[in-house]
């Protein structure tokens, strides 16, 4: 589905990100991969190539405009073109917002917010350059809901939402299509392992899911598939919530698990 083409995707090294570079690349897609720590890459980058696509490693801040500039210079020297984009770097920490100090906020917003932005208007040039491409920001579901302990990165959050229909907006004349995808509580990530370790938690969260289960790190991936796919060659400025519909608030629904029958 992806042959030919070429991702960068920042934080993508480990947890939701290494699952989504490998399955660009098990897809067709030659991958580049991008962290602050190196040692991020090791594990991820084996993978691709065993699946016979180049991939290539590197070292970046986002939040460092200038790095981010050599970093796309560096894709575009290895592959000659860069097709997909999937903002996937970001940083968080739980903190109230009564007692959060301005240099927590700004590094949280820093990585989320402004790090899309500059990763996306550094791949512009390249993208126009071809006429068309694709961008795929990664959301969260508190973007739109309260999220205590979490202003610093609801905010964000919010703001790429936002980032992601303007731009879809503006770059829509350059072939560009802008989407977003927003995961919610995801089976072995850190923030999901931070936040349910404690069984009661756990089995609470799982019971105010209509799916009533935890999402997998793939369906993130396939969200991204989808939206990079041929079938939503006419969606743009979308944001796709993969949350086995948490965020639609059926608390009576997901706490009791009588589906329909309970409705009606």
């Amino acid at each position: 589905m992806l042959q030919g083409q070429v991702a960068l995707v920042t934080g993508g090294g480990t947890g939701i990100g290494a699952v989504i570079s490998h399955e660009l690349a098990r897809h067709g897609a030659q991958v580049a991969i991008a962290s602050r720590d190196p040692e991020h890459h090791r594990g991820i980058i084996g993978e691709i190539e065993s699946l016979g696509q180049e991939a290539l490693a590197l070292s970046a801040d986002v939040r460092r405009p200038d790095q981010v500039q050599t970093m796309v210079q560096q894709v575009l020297d290895k592959f000659g073109r860069l097709d997909i984009l999937v903002n996937n770097a970001a940083g968080n920490f739980l903190c109230a917002a009564e007692q959060l100090s301005y240099n927590g906020w700004k590094a949280v917003v820093d990585i989320v917010l402004n790090g899309s932005f500059i990763v996306s208007q550094a791949v512009l040039p390249s993208m126009k350059t071809q006429k068309g491409g694709n961008i795929i920001n990664i959301g969260a579901t508190y973007a739109w809901l309260a999220a205590p302990y979490l202003a610093h990165s609801g905010a964000a959050k919010a703001g790429v939402l936002n980032l992601t229909r303007t731009l879809a907006v503006e770059w829509a004349g350059y072939g560009i299509r802008v989407n977003a995808v927003t995961p919610g509580p995801i089976e072995g990530t850190e923030g999901v392992s931070r936040l349910m370790g404690n069984p009661q938690v756990r089995e609470a969260t799982i019971r105010s899911i209509p799916l009533r289960r935890l999402g997998k790190k793939e369906e993130i991936a396939w969200a991204i598939l989808y939206l990079l796919s041929p079938a939503a060659a006419y969606v743009t400025g979308h944001n796709l919530v993969v949350d086995g519909g948490m965020c639609l608030g059926s608390r009576q629904y997901g706490a009791e698990g009588q589906g329909a029958a309970h409705i009606y």
